[in-house]
């Protein structure tokens, strides 16, 4: 086990000392909860709104599922989270940094968890797999991304619970990109009228983060062998226009599917912007996946969280929508102060929408007040009955130096949102989110 032996990462999962963090609301006109928030250490479980002015709790938050400390090079990334057929919980993250071999072959660790998330054990190691999402389709579980920072689209199939995977070699095994430069994240899967649907970015628009990123959909049948390249459908890839934004549009990236209220599928994606209020984009998906188109009039919305990695999925219950976004609460200097939101990830907050465009906060979850060595990022979730689990990207105190950044994580770390639906932020605004 990357970081820690099995004995070491037992007892990390088993001494997690938070008892509870008790929480109040200091934010500009938000009234506080008349409970704190608890997050029981050893389940991970978030019951109430977190604080902001609490002191925070000197050992990572939640269930570790793995740790790799900063001295090893290797820092945690793409986290990503499913529920197998029989209940149990498979969760993967990848390594990136100087010691990872993510520019050439990446590594992909994959651990199971029997009960509930209170513990994991290492199920697999993948080589050449990257920026990967977990998915469940016909009672197989599927790893799909790709095979190293801007490598080639694979996917790999397992049988038996992530245990042993499939090889991507050929274009029937699951090489779904023979060439081109290829951009992701643990972003969703999602099916509808006959055909799974997963966002990509193509990255042969230059050489510049951001800037390279070209927007796009990737979709196959429902019934076909998913390992197949030929049987997927790749819609046209958008190039960003600079001029949009009023020239502030810095790129779009890690796009979501999803299913609108129409009925209709989009790309709703991350906006690179140097400041606030932070946006989201909306590209169009044709019917048959092979046509993307964007309307910057209509096309971008204000989202807090926009400037991070967030994920979305539709209420199978309920309706609407919800995600887990790195929000940007009481800035010092105000929030025309903020400059790159992006690098802002030291809070974590369940936000909702009833129709993809307006969004409101319903709780914060997770909060540090320090942001240049903590942060709960790319958080990949699932709903689970009442409750959402979450696999986080964290940043943290670890007694070894900590993390080497809020972005170069040295945690892998397990949550559960009890009764997520029933969480919700009194009247009020934060003056951060205008």
């Amino acid at each position: 086990m990357t970081g820690f032996a099995g004995n070491r990462m037992k007892s990390l999962q088993t001494s997690m000392a938070l008892a509870s963090l008790l929480i109040c609301f200091a934010m500009a006109g938000l009234a506080a909860p008349r409970n704190p928030f608890r997050l029981h250490s050893s389940r991970g479980i978030i019951t109430k709104s977190a604080s902001l002015t609490a002191a925070p709790p000197k050992k990572v938050p939640g269930v570790v599922i793995d740790h790799s400390p900063a001295a090893s090079g290797k820092y945690i990334g793409s986290p990503s989270i499913v529920i197998l057929p029989d209940g149990n919980y498979l969760a993967s993250h990848d390594f990136f940094g100087p010691k990872s071999g993510s520019t050439t072959c990446a590594t992909t660790a994959v651990f199971l968890s029997t009960n509930r998330g209170k513990s994991w054990h290492q199920r697999a190691t993948l080589k050449c797999a990257f920026w990967s999402n977990l998915f469940v389709h016909r009672g197989a579980v599927y790893l799909m991304g790709t095979t190293k920072e801007y490598g080639h689209i694979v996917i790999r199939r397992s049988q038996d619970d992530g245990k042993t995977w499939t090889q991507p070699d050929t274009t029937r095994t699951g090489l779904l990109t023979t060439e081109g430069h290829w951009h992701t994240a643990p972003v969703p899967i999602v099916e509808h009228d006959g055909r799974l649907w997963r966002a990509f970015e193509n990255a042969d628009g230059g050489t510049k983060w951001g800037k390279r990123f070209r927007a796009g959909m990737l979709s196959v049948p429902d019934n076909a062998d998913l390992l197949v390249a030929s049987d997927w459908t790749f819609s046209n890839f958008l190039h960003r226009n600079p001029e949009w934004l009023n020239g502030e549009f810095g790129g779009w990236l890690e796009g979501n599917a999803v299913v609108t209220p129409s009925g209709h599928i989009v790309d709703f994606l991350r906006v690179a912007v140097s400041h606030l209020p932070e946006k989201a984009a909306i590209v169009h998906i044709s019917a048959d996946g092979r046509k993307a188109s964007f309307d910057p009039a209509t096309g971008f919305i204000n989202f807090r969280g926009g400037s991070t990695k967030f994920t979305i999925r539709r209420d199978p219950e309920k309706g609407g929508y919800w995600t887990l976004a790195n929000i940007v609460v009481n800035p010092e200097g105000g929030p025309a102060a903020v400059k790159h939101p992006a690098s802002i990830r030291n809070t974590l907050a369940l936000v909702y929408s009833p129709d993809l465009r307006k969004w409101e906060v319903r709780a914060i979850l997770l909060h540090h007040p320090e942001v240049k060595y903590h942060a709960f990022q790319y958080v990949d979730w699932q709903f689970n009955g009442n409750d959402i689990i979450v696999a986080s990207r964290t940043s943290y105190d670890d007694g070894l130096g900590g993390a080497q950044s809020y972005h170069n994580a040295n945690f892998l770390t397990f949550y559960r949102i009890k009764n997520f639906r029933t969480l919700k932020m009194k009247s009020g605004s934060d003056d951060s989110s205008k």
